[in-house]
């Protein structure tokens, strides 16, 4: 059987016997309503894991590493997306394999900034989507910057329909920049190409923006091995 899984803080799961973590508290007891007995596996976000078993608290039968990760560490440069569109490609990212979503804005992106409160719900979708697909680590979802940022800092840009070289034939990249729903305009690119990141496809088809993420990363881990 599969048992749940739940991130809490280091200290929070130190020793052989702890009290349920202070975070986890609620969903253990109320929703899930597990009781003594009943084994769970607790992750300190640093590549540890430890099955505990409740008896009033947690009790430590087995400590190891949290595994799930992938070898290869790809961290995506995402542009800010309208509405709630950014939540799938966390979601789905963080189940392919992604390390790290670095936010940027562009020219062409319809929001221009991002509050506290959905920069939290991103972070929470990325716990839990680290938690529903058995991952050691929670991708990180940093705030976001201007484009020369992310161009300083990336080697790959994804573009739409490149007549220039497919992903699969670059890399495998470190990181990759993905634009917002209308693309990146001529200036950005020319920038992308001083920086000297390579300009890249992923096919004939239009993707959707929140789709891009997945399909890179499914390409790159791919051909790292991830996925092979």
């Amino acid at each position: 059987m599969t048992l749940h899984r739940f991130f809490v803080a280091p200290d929070a799961m130190a020793g052989t016997r702890f009290p349920v973590p202070d975070e986890i508290a609620h969903q253990v007891q109320r929703v899930l309503r597990l009781r003594d007995g009943d084994r769970f596996v607790l992750l300190d976000g640093r590549g540890e894991a430890a099955t505990v078993r409740l008896a009033g608290d947690c009790v430590v039968e087995e400590r190891g590493l949290a595994g799930g990760e992938p070898a290869h560490r790809l961290t995506v440069w995402q542009a800010l997306l309208r509405g709630d569109h950014l939540e799938p490609v966390v979601r789905h990212g963080t189940e392919v394999g992604i390390a790290a979503f670095r936010l940027f804005i562009s020219e062409r992106c319809v929001a221009r900034e991002i509050s506290e409160r959905k920069l939290d719900r991103l972070r929470s979708v990325a716990r839990e989507a680290a938690e529903q697909s058995e991952r050691g680590l929670i991708p990180e979802v940093a705030a976001p910057v201007p484009f020369a940022d992310a161009v300083a800092s990336a080697s790959v840009l994804l573009l739409e329909r490149s007549d220039g070289p497919r992903l699969s034939e670059v890399g495998p990249p470190e990181s990759v920049v993905i634009g917002p729903e209308g693309g990146f305009t001529p200036g950005e690119l020319t920038a992308a190409g001083r920086a000297g990141l390579v300009l890249a496809g992923l096919g004939p088809r239009i993707l959707r923006s929140e789709t891009v993420a997945v399909a890179a990363a499914a390409v790159i881990l791919s051909r790292t091995g991830d996925f092979a």
